[in-house]
C-alpha cells in the first residue's frame, strides 16, 4: 500500500523522495507525472481536466495507494473533489492554514497565473474554517515561469525570493506553487515565507496512516 504523488512536472519527485527519506522513512511512494493535466488546465481552467484527473486517481488507487496528495495547486482542487473512495489531499492545504494561522494579510505569490485564483480561493476556505479575517493579495512573479521551463533552477528560485523580499505589509507570504520551494531558503524578509511540500507530504502519510507498518518510521 503506497501514498500516491500526482505531479504535474517531474522536478517533483526527487524532491518529495528526499522528504520523505528525511521525515517518513519507509513510507511507500508512488509518483504519478502528467504534464499534460496543467497543460490543459492553464489553457481551459481546473474544470476541463476534472474527469482525467479522477481517471488518473482511480488508476493509482486501483494499483494500491492508500491516500493521493495532489502536489499541483492549479488542480488540486478538482482533485480533493474526485471522490475515489480513498483520502485525496491537495498539497498545499496545510500551507494555507498555517497562512491564516499567521495573520489576517497574506500576499501569494505564484510563477504560473493560474495558480493565483486556486490558492487564494483555499486560503479564503481555511479562513473561513478557522472563523479568522483575511485579506489575500495575489502577485504573479513575471518572467520566473520561464526560467522553470527552460531548466534555470537557480534563476526561477532567486526571482521568486527576490518578489517575496519587495513584500512588506504581510503577515505570511504563500509559495503558491511545490516548485517555488527552495526560494524559501533565499529570502531575507522578516515576514513568514511559506511553502507546500513539507507540511504536504506529513498531511497525506498521516491520512493514510501508516502508523504499525512494517518499515515505517515516520513522524
Amino acid at each position: 500500500m503506497s501514498l500516491a504523488l500526482l505531479h504535474t512536472s517531474p522536478v517533483h519527485v526527487p524532491v518529495f523522495d528526499a522528504l520523505r527519506d528525511e521525515t517518513h522513512p519507509g513510507l511507500e511512494l508512488r509518483h504519478v507525472v502528467e504534464e499534460r493535466l496543467l497543460e490543459r488546465a492553464r489553457a481551459e481552467g481546473p474544470d476541463a481536466v476534472a474527469e482525467d484527473v479522477a481517471a488518473v486517481l482511480r488508476r493509482a488507487v486501483a494499483e494500491g495507494a492508500r491516500a493521493v496528495l495532489c502536489t499541483c495547486s492549479t488542480i488540486g482542487a478538482v482533485a480533493e473533489a474526485a471522490g475515489v473512495g480513498v483520502p485525496v489531499l491537495r498539497v498545499d492545504r496545510p500551507m494555507a492554514a498555517a497562512a491564516v494561522a499567521a495573520g489576517p494579510r497574506v500576499v501569494v505569490l505564484a510563477a504560473l497565473e493560474s495558480t493565483l485564483g486556486p490558492t487564494a480561493d483555499l486560503i479564503r476556505e481555511e479562513a473561513d474554517r478557522a472563523g479568522r479575517p483575511v485579506e489575500v493579495t495575489t502577485r504573479l512573479v513575471e518572467g520566473a515561469w520561464a526560467r522553470f521551463e527552460a531548466g534555470d533552477a537557480q534563476a526561477y528560485a532567486t526571482l521568486i525570493a527576490s518578489a517575496a523580499d519587495e513584500v512588506a505589509a504581510a503577515d505570511a507570504i504563500v509559495l503558491a506553487q511545490a516548485s517555488m520551494a527552495p526560494a524559501q531558503r533565499l529570502t531575507t524578509t522578516a515576514v513568514p515565507v511559506l511553502s507546500s511540500p513539507r507540511p504536504g507530504l506529513a498531511a497525506g502519510a498521516q491520512a493514510g496512516d501508516w502508523t504499525g507498518e512494517p518499515g515505517y518510521a515516520g513522524q
